[in-house]
């Protein structure tokens, strides 16, 4: 039985949990920063150019703390939408003006539909 074997195959594992960011592009975690934004604009009152950029840099950091921690590609696009879709649940449940759109299904649809967005947009 050789015991070396198992060496080479974890660092090539260690190797490959940073790779992913490597092949992940600028303008798709911009993609992703934007689409925290839209939904951060839709749920927080804000006023002027001042608080759009309170809000941005919210997103920046959002998403910059899903990047540093996420061990996958699709552990990022799961925690962003997953993020998303929270934020879209309590505040339709919290806001009676604002009641969830029936035509978006459920919440697994809803979450799926992010997921597929956020792939299209590291793919373009």
């Amino acid at each position: 039985m050789d015991t070396n074997n198992w060496r080479p195959a974890q660092a090539e594992q260690a190797m490959d949990l940073g790779d992913w960011r490597t092949q992940l592009s600028p303008d798709s975690r911009q993609g992703a920063v934007n689409r925290i934004m839209d939904t951060l604009k839709r749920h927080l009152p804000v006023s002027g150019q001042e608080g759009l950029r309170e809000l941005r840099k919210i997103a920046v950091r959002f998403e910059e703390k899903i990047y540093t921690a996420a061990t996958s590609q699709s552990d990022y696009l799961q925690k962003i939408s997953l993020k998303i879709l929270t934020m879209e649940t309590k505040n339709s449940a919290g806001n009676s003006q604002n009641p969830p759109d029936p035509g978006q299904g459920n919440a697994l649809t809803s979450l799926q539909q992010n997921i597929n967005q956020f792939q299209r947009l590291n793919l373009e």
